[in-house]
């Protein structure tokens, strides 16, 4: 049996935490430090997590749903730099994206990355078979399609204690309702006219959760932009920049975070966000561009024109991630359910 309404059947948690430690609420009460100690416990979850994949079968992973620290770093431990990311992949960080098949070897990497907290985060999965996931304080779920009976007594033999469970804290739970736009062929044609009629200017990738770059948009320019997305990127179209800069820098508000976007005199695109601490340095940059714009980085204050979210290139939407819904959205979708 591989899964009951969607949920993997086995799923453990496995921490180094003495169940015996925890008080009538299940708060752990002993003497263990909620950090990794980049040793020997660190690699005993390593071996645990590699001892449960062996059992289900599993030599390879999908990477699900990666993100990156973005305004704020919530870690325990101190950043590091490239998210703890660099020399792992092949071609760089860029191979690391929603979807990207990785070695088992590999994955584990990624597991202590996430154990150390400091850097980038992920699910880690193969369809209906297995997971893993890393929640706080070195709190590690791995869920199978199999009991995994050895891999648990190999567990409880590494010091560590695996607990059964419902479900992982941590599995995928879908978000608003309604029909994701995919960023297919219709998607690109109609950015093509807005763009063609001036109402669309500059595009958002969120190629990362936490990570975003923007593409300034001509009709010269969308088929090299959309040539060069990341896989599975959530996309944002914005109307064109100003390029009255004293307008825009008139438009900063006396304090709140805002983001800033601009275009150099070489064409290049920048992106910034500030409070208002931060106001001076980020006029001081937006008054050399060609052209800019200021948003307000507050849910319901600054929204795109349209979203969607690039499918495979088979053309199927796989990334369960998902956009904000804008009007445009809405009647694309309502176009869709009556045609």
């Amino acid at each position: 049996m591989q899964k009951d309404g969607g949920v993997l059947t086995y799923v453990y948690r496995v921490t180094k935490y003495d169940p015996a430690d925890r008080d009538e609420h299940g708060h752990y009460t002993g003497s263990e430090d909620t950090v990794s100690d980049h040793g020997e416990v660190e690699a005993a979850y390593l071996q645990a997590v590699a001892s449960f994949a062996g059992d289900t079968a599993i030599d390879h992973l999908v990477v699900r749903e990666p993100q990156i620290p973005s305004l704020a770093h919530f870690g325990v431990e101190p950043p590091v730099d490239g998210f703890g990311l660099d020399g792992l992949f092949p071609f760089g960080p860029a191979g690391f994206y929603d979807g990207a098949e990785v070695s088992l070897d590999l994955a584990l990497e990624l597991v202590r990355i996430m154990l150390r907290d400091s850097g980038a985060g992920c699910r880690l999965e193969v369809e209906d078979t297995f997971a893993v996931h890393v929640g706080w304080d070195q709190y590690l779920y791995i869920s199978s399609s199999r009991p995994c009976e050895k891999a648990l007594a190999r567990t409880r033999g590494l010091g560590l204690f695996p607990e059964r469970m419902a479900v992982s804290p941590y599995a995928f739970e879908a978000g608003q309702e309604g029909v994701q736009r995919p960023g297919d062929d219709e998607f690109w044609s109609d950015l093509h006219r807005a763009v063609a009629t001036g109402r669309a200017g500059i595009l958002e990738e969120t190629y990362l959760g936490g990570a975003s770059r923007w593409h300034h948009l001509t009709r010269e320019t969308i088929e090299t932009v959309r040539a060069g997305l990341a896989p599975r990127a959530r996309l944002a179209v914005w109307p064109r920049l100003s390029s009255d800069i004293d307008a825009v820098l008139g438009a900063l508000p006396e304090e709140g975070l805002v983001e800033g976007v601009w275009q150099d005199e070489d064409g290049r695109m920048h992106s910034a966000i500030a409070d208002e601490d931060e106001f001076p340095e980020l006029s001081a940059r937006i008054a050399c561009a060609s052209a800019a714009a200021i948003m307000s980085v507050y849910e319901g204050e600054s929204a795109p024109l349209c979203t969607a979210v690039m499918p495979d290139n088979d053309g199927v939407l796989r990334a369960r991630w998902r956009t904000e819904s804008t009007p445009s959205d809405r009647e694309w979708a309502l176009r869709r359910s009556q045609g």
